[in-house]
């Protein structure tokens, strides 16, 4: 059910366990990364070294050190530390955990750190049952999550613990970790002669996609590689690491030219409407550890910037996808983006919306701030109404298919069109119902004083 241990005793078996547990830092000093909340003077680790804590929620991806901060609070604070996963517990043993926390109180007068792992596995009526031992402070409660508490957290456990955000692990400081595993003859690999090529120890850090438990796991897999071979002298080259991975890795360079090369190659994909295209470009950048929601941000800006009202649904697609991989995550949510990819590439595109922001945004930057006319203003004083505020303002759906012409550009600005519809998808009847409307305009004395021409695709003057 549970592994519990007392904080001043660590746990020992009859054989050596992995790198990366053996590896698990006991104190603040060993502590690799969180920087925003372990620095000088910063959260959490100001309440470590106080020796004061309270109920926790760890929201942060895999191997960010959201186990490795429970113990060390118990370490810290010489409170019992219980673990258990949400996966395999229920609130049976939830029961069992405040029985005997209780009775250690009140014998011991030592305190219980309950670390509950994959919190938001656990449903309400299980979260429920934390809620009165939390309260009364049998038990320390600290949770850890890879998903937002908001959504999968009940609301009266978040308002009784701190939420502490996580990062990801950036390279820098998974390679802090891997040089101290290679160092430290006690815990780590010190104790081999082990050379690791700058080109193997980048690929592990990049592989690890910021999580320290896959870095040392790599590491400690492509040493058994190395040691098979009957070498004197280990030495852990790229090849290594990629047999250590079971797969080759792919040429990719998250913060340099291949990224910005494979998001470049995917866009163009889907702008040109090939969908093989874009399906191997998303698949190369989702086997080289991209991010899939950056991913999902990018289709997302693409959907309005490519395709824009030639399909409406375009910019839903690429929202549901986002948010299926979000709920999902990897592997499952990855087919989300897939079809996403799909629907982008093979829907009518345009850039009418992107080219028509971009002119106003030009005509913005001449004109600077042009006030608004008086009769567009809102007038909720009688001073404003009596200084011409809403004036002259015409209420369109007092009029004949809600259509009066009166003018909502500043002055400087007047008789002026942006947005110039195509002829693909939607967007063809949006051109018609345009013009439809401007014709009416232009043929009702009462309602316009602009001669509309048809829109020949440039910014113009209104003729």
């Amino acid at each position: 059910m549970s592994l519990a241990y007392s904080s001043n005793v660590s746990p020992e078996g009859s054989t050596l366990p992995p790198l990366a547990e053996r590896l698990r830092p006991v104190n603040l000093e060993e502590f690799v990364g969180q920087e925003h909340l372990l620095g000088p003077h910063k959260f959490l680790g100001r309440m470590l070294e106080s020796g004061r804590i309270f109920p926790l929620i760890f929201w942060g991806p895999p191997g960010s050190g959201k186990t490795t901060l429970a113990q060390m609070m118990a370490r810290y604070t010489q409170a019992y530390f219980v673990q258990f996963s949400a996966v395999l517990s229920g609130v049976k043993e939830i029961r069992e955990v405040v029985r005997e926390a209780e009775e250690r109180l009140r014998v011991q007068n030592q305190k219980t750190i309950l670390f509950v792992d994959e919190i938001h596995r656990f449903n309400k009526a299980q979260q429920d049952a934390f809620l009165p031992h939390v309260e009364k402070g049998t038990i320390i409660l600290i949770g850890a999550t890879t998903e937002n508490p908001s959504f999968e957290v009940i609301s009266p456990l978040l308002s009784r613990c701190k939420v502490v955000v996580l990062k990801r692990l950036s390279e820098d400081a998974l390679g802090r970790i891997i040089q101290r595993a290679l160092q430290d003859r006690d815990k780590g690999l010190g104790q081999f002669p082990i050379n690791l090529t700058s080109d193997a120890l980048k690929l592990i850090t990049q592989m690890a996609d910021g999580d320290a438990r896959i870095a040392l796991n790599v590491l400690e897999q492509a040493l058994m590689i190395s040691r098979s071979a009957g070498e004197s002298q280990v030495t852990i080259t790229r090849f290594e690491v990629e047999e250590a991975q079971q797969k080759k890795a792919l040429q990719y360079d998250k913060a340099g030219e291949e990224h910005y090369n494979l998001i470049s190659a995917l866009h163009k994909s889907l702008r040109g409407s090939d969908p093989d295209g874009a399906l191997y470009w998303l698949a190369r950048m989702l086997e080289s550890g991209e991010d899939p929601l950056y991913l999902a941000r990018r289709m997302v800006r693409f959907a309005s910037e490519d395709i824009g009202l030639a399909d409406p649904q375009a910019l839903v697609q690429a929202l549901a996808a986002k948010e299926a991989y979000h709920f999902l995550g990897t592997p499952e949510g990855e087919l989300a983006l897939v079809q996403a990819a799909v629907y982008l590439a093979t829907a009518p595109k345009s850039n009418s919306l992107y080219q028509a922001y971009g002119q106003v945004r030009k005509a913005i930057e001449k004109t600077g701030s042009l006030p608004v006319p008086l009769h567009l203003r809102n007038a909720p004083t009688a001073l404003m109404k009596g200084l011409g505020y809403g004036q002259g303002y015409r209420y369109a759906h007092d009029y004949p298919d809600a259509l009066i012409f009166q003018e909502n550009l500043p002055e400087g600005m007047k008789d002026r069109y942006y947005y110039y519809p195509t002829e693909r998808g939607y967007e063809k009847n949006i051109k018609i119902r345009l013009e439809m409307w401007r014709k009416k305009l232009r043929l009702n004395p009462a309602g316009s004083d602009r001669n509309v021409q048809p829109s020949t695709g440039k910014t113009e003057k209104k003729k």
